[in-house]
């Protein structure tokens, strides 16, 4: 019986790996997918020639790596001020020390210009996802993404 669970786990287990999803989450802040609002959860999958969203287990988009112009990224930092108040309301101490600390929201941008079709989007990565997802952006399109905070415009 320990022989046949033991066989059984060997093969399901690896099973389960390779079973899981290439994707990852990202959240919708805006730009030129139709049917979409700014704030809905999402899911990225960067395929060898393709990235597509995936939206409730249906492609929202699906754009050619080919076709891509531009990758941006570029953080949004902030104080936690509401955090803070909310703290001081229980904690003086904890509540000044929370007002110190700071927020960022990761963003990266894509453009896109296949035929008749232009577009854009831009979206909020996990910290942890940030890198990952700019780093096969890159390796998929052979564009080098462009840092949104170091540009600077002349009026």
């Amino acid at each position: 019986m320990n022989k046949l669970l033991v066989a059984v786990l060997c093969f399901a287990i690896p099973l389960t790996v390779f079973a899981g999803d290439n994707g990852y989450k990202v959240t919708y802040d805006g730009g030129s997918i139709p049917d979409t609002k700014a704030g809905a959860g999402m899911k990225l999958a960067i395929d060898p020639n393709q990235i597509r969203l995936v939206r409730d287990k249906a492609d929202a988009i699906t754009i050619p790596a080919s076709s891509i112009t531009e990758i941006s990224y570029g953080q949004d930092v902030h104080r936690r001020v509401g955090a803070a108040i909310g703290l001081a309301v229980v904690s003086l101490g904890i509540g000044a020390l929370m007002a110190l600390t700071k927020s960022k929201k990761h963003y990266i941008g894509l453009t896109w210009a296949d035929g008749d079709k232009k577009g854009g989007f831009a979206m909020q990565c996990d910290k942890n996802d940030y890198r990952g997802v700019l780093a096969g952006l890159e390796g998929v399109t052979g564009k080098k993404a462009v840092d949104s905070d170091a540009m600077t415009v002349k009026n």
